[in-house]
């Protein structure tokens, strides 16, 4: 009877060396390196930040966003290890985050009202 059981068992549960194929993530060294990598990428979004401001700012901090994005999706979310679908689903997100960051982003600086008065206080308007 035990030998039924312990056949069901494994059925229900299988062992141990099934799931030594199906490895998802790094070592803990390779998470350890990761978090480095995230770390200087932060410490330069800060530089950048408090850098007087200029041209490249804006399009360096969404650079750096993007890349720590991937970063973090591709290695503590698994998806480096798992299915392409799952990979395209998250870049579609992003794409349509910066899309819509950008049209926000554009409005306030280049589309204007119907008087002609744009966001800048005008006491003319």
């Amino acid at each position: 009877m035990s030998t039924a059981t312990e056949a069901a068992s494994e059925e229900i549960h299988p062992s141990d060396e099934a799931h030594d194929d199906h490895d998802h993530g790094l070592s803990d060294f390779g998470y350890i390196k990761v978090a480095l990598l995230l770390a200087v990428l932060t410490a330069a979004e800060v530089l950048i930040y408090f850098a007087p401001p200029g041209r490249l700012e804006v399009p360096l901090l969404l650079i750096l966003m993007v890349l720590k994005f991937e970063i973090v999706v591709a290695y503590f979310m698994h998806l480096r290890f798992d299915s392409k679908l799952f990979t395209w689903m998250f870049v579609g997100g992003l794409v349509l985050a910066v899309a819509v960051y950008a049209a926000m982003g554009t409005s306030m600086v280049f589309w204007t009202d119907p008087a002609g008065c744009d966001v800048s206080p005008n006491p003319n308007c």
